[in-house]
């Protein structure tokens, strides 16, 4: 998709991908993903997720890449905190301190060393983000930056595409294996059905609801 469609909505605050609160799944599965560990994590298309907070308030350095300058304004402003902005090329950094940092730019700009300290991934709004003809250049990309032995807390959604357009976009169980296999162990923790009932499908008119699934990804 073009960037500017992505301005667009954050100037608009056209934004109903973005949730107030930390995400359930994170909150419920992150301990036993991370273990006692407080490895640095990065989130791709973070937007203004409230899930760094919480991240880097249980000891986790966290980068966070976002489009958007409104957005990256946005998550310290909000949170009535303060970051030092060192304009630059290909990301302007938004940082907060040393272990809190959003990159304002593209992501398809990230380089290996960039990301060389980084040890866990944290995706719930990256992947859906993405159209289909998109989705195995972002799974590309984000294989050649991040380290052998990453691992990725992912966050899926699907739902009948004639039923609505993203994004967020559908994304099914199978065509996360068939992103991933080969360079990464899946293990698929669970399948949640919102029903048709749920707050999302009746906001976007899903007659057959929709799923949320979660998976462990680790790179070989």
């Amino acid at each position: 998709m073009e960037h500017q469609f992505w301005h667009t909505r954050w100037e608009k605050g056209e934004i109903g991908f973005h949730e107030g609160t930390v995400n359930k799944y994170l909150h419920d599965h992150w301990p036993e993903f991370s273990g006692d560990s407080t490895d640095a994590v990065f989130v791709p298309l973070c937007g203004k997720a409230h899930d760094m907070w919480w991240l880097h308030d249980r000891g986790h350095p966290v980068i966070g890449v976002e489009l958007s300058e409104v957005a990256c304004k946005d998550f310290f402003e909000e949170a009535q905190e303060k970051a030092k902005v060192h304009p630059g090329e290909p990301f302007t950094t938004f940082r907060h301190d040393d272990d809190l940092e959003l990159w304002c730019g593209d992501f398809f700009q990230l380089v290996p060393d960039d990301l060389k300290h980084v040890r866990l991934v944290y995706d719930r709004a990256a992947l859906i983000a993405m159209p289909p003809e998109m989705r195995r250049d972002y799974v590309q990309h984000l294989t050649a930056v991040i380290p052998d032995g990453t691992r990725i807390l992912l966050i899926t959604l699907d739902y009948d595409s004639n039923e609505m357009k993203g994004p967020p976009f559908n994304v099914s169980d199978q065509e996360v294996f068939d992103l991933f296999e080969g360079d990464y162990e899946i293990d698929h923790l669970l399948t949640n059905d919102m029903g048709r009932d749920s707050p999302f499908a009746k906001r976007k008119g899903l007659r057959n609801g929709a799923t949320e699934s979660v998976f462990y990804l680790k790179k070989n």
